[in-house]
């Protein structure tokens, strides 16, 4: 039995900010990650945030009042070169913790300027004949 719809793709992921944080997210998520600054709609550029897209990965950042970010929930990004990438955020002064648990792949965790938790994964190389 099926409920007649199928799932094609993530759009977007939001991420909370705090009023005002802007020019913050731009200078990391534009900045830093090289990533487009999209136009927001009017109607929903009037309640502040940003929103990026880099590849086929966008980020809307949306303004909460009693802004915390979170420990534990994050985007999780693939990426080609890992490495590459870590090197670039730990050059720029974002804290780079590497992990070996998700089996497959490669990744690292670091955080965006406001402190929310940002997952970067590749995927491991397939072994001949597997």
């Amino acid at each position: 039995m099926t409920a007649g719809f199928t799932f094609e793709r993530l759009h977007h992921v939001q991420l909370d900010i705090p009023a005002g944080a802007e020019d913050e997210c731009r200078a990391f998520w534009h900045g830093v990650l090289g990533m487009t600054e999209l136009p927001k709609p009017p109607v929903l550029a009037a309640r502040g945030g940003c929103w990026f897209r880099g590849g086929g990965v966008e980020v809307h950042l949306g303004v909460v009042a009693d802004f915390r970010p979170s420990g534990k929930g994050h985007p999780g990004i693939q990426v080609n070169d890992l490495d590459a990438l870590a090197d670039h955020l730990a050059a720029h002064g974002h804290e780079v913790v590497r992990d070996g648990e998700l089996p497959g792949h490669r990744r690292f965790h670091s955080h965006d300027r406001l402190g929310n938790r940002l997952e970067f994964l590749e995927p491991l190389p397939r072994a001949a004949g597997a």
